[in-house]
């Protein structure tokens, strides 16, 4: 899969002929290629222009996922119902495959690292036709997230921390050796609980990540320099100050490692799928790895996949039942407004570290805001705060259920991992 990304125009960084490795959190050796510190989007250039390059594919930008489209009584995927916010119209789409690489659910939380685009649409969606969502209580936080009044922060790549970056509570203190052997590159859950620790012991917002003695940092870190410069810190002689916030969720649809769900003709693939690769707590840089693997695997049984017939438009509006469309408030909450009470939400009850009682009045929250929303100006915001509130609801009632601590979900009233009763999946289905 790397040689045929280098083939698609991908450039990764090169050390004596090879390509150059790095290492970073609770990796044991350095294992990951990179591309300065923008190696995402280096992937993500290539393939586009690949993309662009080909006839016989058709981009169509947005367009954003309403519904997967199937049948009662007759459980597959015929293809989706889509919204064009360019024309503000509703488009059908029947197809043989459809394939979900909609992201993961960053936006349900305050501060996140993620677009706002990833409200976890993918998932509500698939949910609603029918799929399984399991693990999404493991809810993975960045440690070093710069700290700014922005709600959508600037990551600061783990790899820094592989090139030697250190941490400091606002006192001046190196603190991460009194909470895990590997310090600085401990799994990404404990650096997290750490920088929460000590900003509390400290009664401060923030910690600061020190990067001024990375031999070449300007040319390791370009994106990361600039990104801080613009906000006034200068890493070559300043400590930048971060904190962790929202960037993966380890849960999703449910799939094999050939990204099936349990809805024939419907594959996932990327942040939005669970394979159950990443456990309770993903490895840094493994999405990209994730993403490559198991979208091509899809591709590689495309025989098998494009056996089934394509169903006729017609035949979908007779079972079209529109007793089955949730209806809002006439008048109540606007989107945006349950959008943001939404991610506050999320942010102090159900974040870093959780109990029951955070839990439970979250849960209490979640239901008053379905209860209250209207379906505004804008349809495009009441779909997305529709999608994060049915996630929202899945990931604090698994947080409830599983009365341990496991990866990227700590209780704080249950803080010891059960090997005993809780290695296992936590799976809801829409009945």
């Amino acid at each position: 899969r790397v040689r045929e990304l280098i083939s698609a125009g991908a450039r990764f960084d090169m050390k004596d002929g090879s390509v150059s490795l790095t290492r970073e959190g609770a990796h044991s050796r350095p294992r990951i290629l990179h591309a300065a510190d923008a190696t995402g989007e280096a992937i993500r250039s290539a393939l586009v222009e690949q993309c662009q390059q080909n006839p016989a594919i058709e981009i169509r930008e947005e367009h954003f996922l309403i519904d997967v489209l199937g049948q009662a009584g007759n459980p597959e995927c015929y293809g989706a119902l889509v919204y064009d916010a360019r024309s503000h119209q509703k488009i059908v789409f029947t197809a043989r495959a459809t394939i979900l690489a909609t992201g993961g659910a960053g936006q349900l939380y305050k501060y996140t690292t993620n677009p706002p685009v990833a409200t976890a649409d993918g998932m509500a969606s698939a949910f609603r036709a029918g799929c399984r969502l399991t693990d999404l209580e493991f809810i993975q936080f960045h440690p070093t997230v710069l700290f700014t009044p922005e709600k959508q922060r600037f990551l600061i790549s783990e790899a820094v921390r592989g090139e030697g970056g250190r941490l400091y509570n606002i006192k001046g203190e190196a603190f991460m050796a009194g909470y895990h052997p590997l310090k600085e590159l401990a799994p990404r859950d404990i650096v997290s609980r750490a920088i929460v620790s000590e900003t509390r012991r400290t009664d401060s917002e923030y910690v600061w990540l020190d990067m001024t003695h990375i031999p070449k940092v300007l040319e390791r870190f370009p994106t990361i320099y600039e990104n801080c410069l613009q906000r006034g810190i200068d890493l070559t002689r300043e400590l930048v100050p971060v904190f962790p916030a929202a960037h993966y969720t380890m849960g999703g649809i449910e799939s094999n490692t050939y990204g099936e769900t349990g809805l024939p003709g419907l594959y996932v693939c990327g942040e939005t799928a669970c394979t159950g690769v990443h456990g309770a707590n993903r490895l840094a840089s493994n999405s990209l790895l994730e993403g490559i693997v198991f979208g091509q695997r899809i591709i590689n049984k495309v025989e098998e996949i494009l056996y089934r017939r394509r169903v006729d438009l017609r035949e979908l509006y007779r079972h079209f039942d529109s007793s089955e469309v949730f209806q809002p408030q006439k008048k109540g909450m606007e989107p945006r407004e349950v959008r943001l009470k939404l991610q506050e939400t999320m942010w102090e009850n159900v974040g870093i570290l959780r109990d029951e009682a955070h839990l439970k009045k979250a849960a209490q929250t979640v239901r008053d805001l379905y209860d209250q929303i209207e379906r505004g100006d804008d349809e495009l915001a009441y779909y997305e705060a529709i999608n994060m509130l049915t996630v929202a609801r899945i990931i604090i009632q698994a947080a409830l259920w599983r009365n341990e601590s496991r990866g990227g979900h700590f209780r704080t009233d249950h803080p010891q991992r059960d090997d005993l009763r809780w290695i296992r999946h936590i799976s809801f289905v829409n009945c």
